[in-house]
């Protein structure tokens, strides 16, 4: 191996620019008025950066950016270029964050209006993913049947609810899964719209937060939570530095579990080889879902003594997922080529605007019914998080709750347990819409059918209201309170998870 070759040195290379544009992102965030005022992340700022070079270097030397072969070239030799390097990226970092993000331990126990606040999360979260899906399909339906726009499919509309629900990870995967049907530059459009969303979750975030300010509902909070040693780590855990780091021990333990779920994806792809792409396409979720049994086998072994010291570190796990989020962001943005879309502007306008005005109205009337209590708060998260990642609605949140004082964050970090149990399965649709036109129009049914069969169960104790009985004032002798007491105690517990406002 000749160590002054260009292909040694490629992957390194593409590393150090786009950690490099994430630190001048965050240096002109800091220091840009204007850019702080609107409360993009560093990520998105940095992979706004890249693609601005890469399309001036598309369109003066017929290359982009990272096609030079200092990044590997652009793949015509039969390698792997540049581009392609970025959607790896986006890919992997995508999986190793859920991961990381799965194998965080909690012993927090909630009551139950908590329980039911955090059950009412994941339904709003799914039911946001399904809104979008909804109205994202009917316009490219129409889009497709009467504008006839070259390579554009009807189903190409659901990738907002990927593209603004889940960013850009999602949207690429299911954009390329596109490609096989017809969908020119699939992958590139998936992007496009996450870029979009991060977009509208900080330009209609910023609004929100000055307009409900002046009207005087809204507080800035510059306050911030003072972190103490239970923030870094836990009791018994083990020793930051000794035979081997602490870090290396929580990296190796979420590439670990990542590995697996690549070898369990390959074994049922050989089993089921229809099923290959969904099933890679599906690789944060498996991996996920791995974390579960992992969690459960630690926490034998600690029982049993086999282990006498905790393992996870959940602040090390939040880093690890911290920076794989960061860098599937800025390399997912980068990774857009925009000669590919030229003739999907419009369309992308259209479903930028539509899935900011649905996501808007939606959440906002959630809020205000399920959540009064703190409503503005979990608007901001909620609405941060479906437009962009949940990082997004972290950031949007603490502008006013800076000390997270409100249950918003906490709902934000544990909707994701009944949002992958309400949401996973629809996810199925979504390799199911781009086979015909017909398909595409029968999953925007069985969107907006769902979407109404789970608002129901969102709204649960307004449908389901139970009439007060009416009792005659008699007093019970072994409790000595009254009928009226016991009936009053009665109708104040509706029966169900969530709280009646």
């Amino acid at each position: 191996m000749n160590y002054s070759d260009l292909s040694v040195w490629a992957f390194l290379m593409i590393l150090a620019v786009l950690l490099f544009s994430l630190l001048l992102g965050n240096v002109l965030r800091r220091f840009v008025p204007a850019l702080k005022k609107t409360l993009i992340p560093a990520s998105v700022i940095g992979g706004l950066l890249l693609l601005i070079i890469s399309t001036i270097t598309y369109y003066c030397t017929d290359n982009y950016f990272f096609d030079y072969n200092v990044f590997g070239g652009n793949g015509a030799d039969g390698k792997l270029g540049g581009m392609a390097v970025l959607e790896l990226i986006t890919y992997h970092c995508l999986g190793i964050g859920f991961v990381a993000s799965g194998m965080r331990t909690s012993k927090k126990k909630f009551d139950k209006k908590r329980a039911g606040e955090v059950f009412d999360s994941g339904l709003t979260t799914v039911n946001g993913y399904l809104i979008q899906a909804f109205f994202g399909l009917a316009v490219t339906l129409v889009a497709a049947g009467l504008i006839h726009t070259d390579g554009l499919i009807s189903a190409a509309g659901i990738l907002l609810a990927f593209g603004f629900g889940q960013g850009t990870g999602q949207a690429m995967n299911f954009g390329n899964t596109f490609e096989d049907y017809g969908f020119e530059g699939g992958g590139n459009f998936g992007l496009t719209i996450a870029a979009l969303g991060f977009l509208v979750a900080c330009i209609v975030g910023v609004i929100y937060i000055n307009v409900m300010r002046r009207k005087g509902r809204i507080k800035i909070d510059d306050s911030q939570r003072a972190n103490c040693l239970a923030d870094y780590e836990d009791a018994n855990e083990i020793a930051v530095v000794s035979s081997m780091d602490k870090f290396t021990v929580q990296v190796g333990i979420v590439l670990a579990v990542y590995a697996v779920s690549f070898g369990i994806m390959y074994g049922l792809s050989k089993l089921i080889p229809s099923l290959a792409t969904t099933l890679f396409g599906f690789n944060f979720f498996i991996g996920v879902l791995l974390t579960i049994p992992v969690k459960a086998l630690l926490n034998k072994l600690y029982e049993k003594k086999y282990i006498d010291r905790q393992i996870v570190n959940n602040f090390m796990m939040d880093r690890i997922g911290g920076f794989a989020f960061d860098l599937m962001i800025v390399a997912g943005v980068a990774a857009i080529r925009i000669p590919l879309l030229a003739s999907y502007w419009g369309v992308l306008l259209i479903l930028a605007v539509v899935g900011a005005l649905v996501t808007v109205f939606y959440v906002n009337f959630v809020c205000k019914r399920r959540f009064p209590e703190y409503r503005h708060e979990q608007f901001l998260a909620f609405f941060g998080m479906l437009t962009g990642t949940a990082s997004t609605g972290m950031i949007l949140l603490r502008e006013i709750d800076g000390a997270y004082r409100t249950p918003a964050s906490e709902n934000l970090v544990f909707q994701n347990v009944p949002a992958m149990v309400f949401g996973f399965p629809l996810m199925f649709l979504a390799n199911y819409a781009p086979k015909s036109d017909l398909s595409a129009l029968i999953t925007c049914i069985i969107v907006g059918v769902a979407f109404v069969v789970l608002n129901i169960a969102l709204f649960r104790s307004r449908i389901f209201k139970r009439r007060k009985p009416i009792s005659i004032a008699t007093t019970d002798t072994d409790s000595g309170q009254t009928s009226d007491e016991i009936v009053a105690e009665s109708a104040s517990s509706d029966g169900s998870l969530g709280s009646e406002e």
